[in-house]
């Protein structure tokens, strides 16, 4: 089975940090392979870059503000947030039923999430 190619100006639907929902992003920059290594927000203008087929950063364009980090609310991969030290941030994997990693411009941290209220 082939990995599929992609080719600069292609247009795919994948999940926007900046939006925080499914949307329609043109692809800027691809790899020699035909992979996808930046891509751009039709709605937001909000930048996701790759390598290796792999998430490193995101930066918000135009769009909407994403909703506070809150350690009580339940995430899902791609959902968008904003932390009051590391800034505006996306769920790249849920890891535990209460860890999650989240991309933060460049870096990734471990946050907790869907805690108890005590």
């Amino acid at each position: 089975m082939k990995a599929e190619k992609y080719a600069v100006g292609d247009s795919i639907t994948m999940m926007c940090s900046g939006c925080d929902d499914e949307r329609p992003h043109t692809i800027e920059t691809v790899t020699k392979l035909g992979k996808i290594s930046k891509a751009i927000c039709s709605e937001c203008e909000g930048v996701s870059t790759f390598n290796r087929g792999v998430k490193t950063s995101v930066s918000v364009g135009k769009g909407k503000t994403a909703a506070p980090y809150d350690r009580f609310k339940k995430y899902r991969k791609g959902q968008a947030m904003m932390h009051d030290k590391f800034g505006h941030g996306e769920v790249t994997a849920v890891l535990e039923p209460q860890k999650i990693d989240v991309l933060f411009g460049d870096q990734t941290r471990r946050l907790i999430h869907a805690q108890e209220p005590a």
